[in-house]
């Protein structure tokens, strides 16, 4: 396996900072070579893990085979909004000032270029829980499983090693959480908040159920490393899961939304998607993204 962004396999950081960028109109394309160069000598792949968008491939005239825009699902009972953009960069360290100066030696760096869309405050809540109180992650594959689901391998240089990443934020609604009796809630996400246990007997709607990687075919494995977020009085989470393609991602999001079946799945009750965007993220070579793919050394 080639050299990838190790901060996608590692655990989640006790903090992080999300930001997304579109292009800025009219930027000459030189300019935005420049700066994607300087972004890739920065990027260490641990720190800071690094995703770059079609219409910032399509800005440089390059393309990578399996990257595109969300656009929802077709069939979709439930609003997917898309917020597709060029850039997403994830900031990653163990106590909070450290982002306060690495965000401070980035938007620089990215400015002649690129201009900020979104930025989304995130933590580690308690050993890694969603706010709702449940542990997220936990059907993650591990080892040998998970560098098979999260990167791309066998194809060709300058994109082995590499890993297309699917974001969304959460809001949750803890009101109507707060509303549901205990066992509501368990059944909503199929385990039981207490030990983590699987719910045998939960409902179709429940989303373990709905998104039960082994139960499609192909099975739908990758590797997610979402984090709680807050800003103000709203919070939920920052969904992102790392796969070799969007297969993953598009069939449980098809499944979760009832366009599959009907049956949409019981998150929905209390939490929605904010946005939704694809990101394509390089793999890593001399200690710097490997964008060999695009044509920039």
């Amino acid at each position: 396996m080639p050299l990838y962004q190790k901060g996608i396999l590692q655990p989640i950081p006790a903090h992080a900072i999300y930001l997304s960028f579109q292009l800025k109109a009219a930027v000459e394309i030189a300019t935005v070579q420049q700066v994607v160069r300087n972004l890739a000598a920065l990027t260490d792949g641990d720190t800071l893990v690094t995703g770059l968008g079609a219409s910032l491939l399509q800005a440089l005239g390059k393309n990578v085979d399996g990257l595109k825009e969300f656009q929802g699902v077709e069939g979709s009972r439930m609003r997917l909004p898309a917020t597709p953009a060029a850039l997403f960069c994830w900031l990653r360290q163990s106590e909070r000032g450290a982002l306060v100066h690495q965000l401070r030696q980035l938007m620089p760096l990215l400015a002649p270029a690129f201009e900020l869309q979104q930025q989304v405050d995130a933590f580690k809540y308690q050993e890694g829980r969603d706010l709702s109180g449940y542990e997220d992650g936990t059907e993650n594959p591990e080892d040998d499983a998970a560098l098979a689901a999260a990167f791309v391998d066998g194809t060709a240089a300058g994109l082995d090693g590499s890993s297309f990443v699917a974001v969304q934020q959460w809001l949750h609604r803890f009101e109507r959480f707060d509303a549901m009796p205990g066992d509501e809630q368990d059944n909503a996400v199929g385990r039981r908040k207490s030990d983590n246990e699987e719910l045998e007997d939960a409902p179709e709607s429940a989303h373990v159920k709905r998104t039960a990687q082994e139960n499609f075919t192909p099975e739908a494995f990758m590797l997610r490393r979402s984090m709680p977020w807050s800003a103000q009085d709203k919070a939920g989470l920052f969904f992102v899961a790392f796969a070799s393609s969007f297969y993953p991602f598009e069939v449980q999001l098809r499944r979760m939304s009832g366009a599959e079946d009907g049956i949409v799945d019981a998150l929905f009750q209390f939490t929605q998607p904010q946005t939704g965007s694809y990101f394509w993220c390089p793999p890593m070579l001399d200690g710097k993204l490997d964008l060999r793919q695009l044509g920039i050394v």
